[in-house]
């Protein structure tokens, strides 16, 4: 407890590789919650002690593959009822966890707990710059309050200035 500011939590954590599950990397973090404020993110400050696998090989073979689409991806229930993600949705799904990261971050309180639960919904929207645009509609379970809730993301990405939430919008709030 810090007087008048907030609560400081200090964890330490490993990080496991999503794409090379035995590769993992120990951090620390502190995390500050300010009393009171509802409407701000918790400040976080974060240190990794390794390195995860370098992702540039796959990152540019997905974002070529996206590029030369004719037609916009659109997909629906990824992962589906099965739990099963199709091998060529993976990094769609891969930026969904993302995005459903700084959802958590900016709306998480100490009484919440997030987890992305399903892709409901993404579109890829075709932009005049080079980032791919990726609008989603993701599920995430509030495992506290058992709510299973919608939040549209908007995502930005380019392989060398990696993933951006541009817009985000919550349940029955202008977030």
């Amino acid at each position: 407890d810090i007087d008048d500011v907030g609560h400081k939590y200090y964890l330490e954590l490993e990080l496991e590789d999503v794409l090379d599950k035995d590769r993992t990397v120990k951090c620390t973090a502190e995390v500050l919650y300010h009393l009171g404020s509802k409407a701000s993110a918790p400040d976080v400050q974060l240190t990794v002690q390794g390195e995860l696998r370098s992702t540039e090989e796959a990152d540019k073979e997905f974002y070529n593959r996206i590029r030369s689409l004719e037609k916009e991806l659109v997909a629906e229930n990824i992962p589906d009822s099965h739990g099963n993600v199709p091998p060529a949705l993976e990094p769609i799904h891969l930026l969904a966890w993302v995005a459903s990261g700084y959802v958590t971050w900016q709306n998480s309180t100490e009484n919440t707990k997030f987890h992305l639960a399903q892709v409901k919904h993404v579109k890829q929207v075709k932009r005049s710059d080079e980032d791919l645009q990726f609008d989603y509609v993701l599920l995430l379970h509030e495992m506290v309050s058992q709510e299973v809730l919608p939040w549209e993301v908007t995502v930005l990405w380019h392989p060398q200035r990696g993933a951006r939430v541009s817009q985000c919008q919550g349940p029955g709030a202008g977030n």
